[in-house]
């Protein structure tokens, strides 16, 4: 990945940004179980990984591995105060939106206007 900056600030929209290196890097961080995990999250507002993890149906390591590796990204916060001292998953945002520059041909510039 490439300076995948977890909550990073764009001085256009103020919006948190995270930006891939590459559209591989893209697909193995935000894979399809990944997507459902947090859309789950962000609708059931489990009380715990373990909780995160009934939710879609799914083993609670492989789970706390995906949920470890979002927060790293700053696509979710992993928060003390679930039961018993567990630590809850909580997704701030409402919409996660994507914008994939795919050039077709090698020899195009893909560096941004602004840049």
């Amino acid at each position: 990945m490439q300076d995948a900056e977890a909550g990073e600030q764009s001085a256009h929209d103020e919006k948190p940004v995270i930006q891939f290196g590459s559209y591989n890097d893209l697909v193995d961080s935000l894979t399809p179980l990944r997507l459902e995990l947090i859309q789950a999250i962000a609708e059931g507002n489990p009380e715990s990984m373990r909780e995160a993890a009934r939710l879609v149906d799914r083993d609670v390591s492989d789970v706390h591995s995906d949920l470890k590796h979002l927060e790293a990204l700053g696509i979710l916060q992993l928060e003390d105060g679930g039961p018993s001292g567990a630590m809850q998953p909580v997704v701030p945002f409402d919409r996660i939106e994507m914008h994939i520059d795919y050039p077709f041909i090698a020899s195009i510039d893909t560096t941004p206007a602004s840049a």
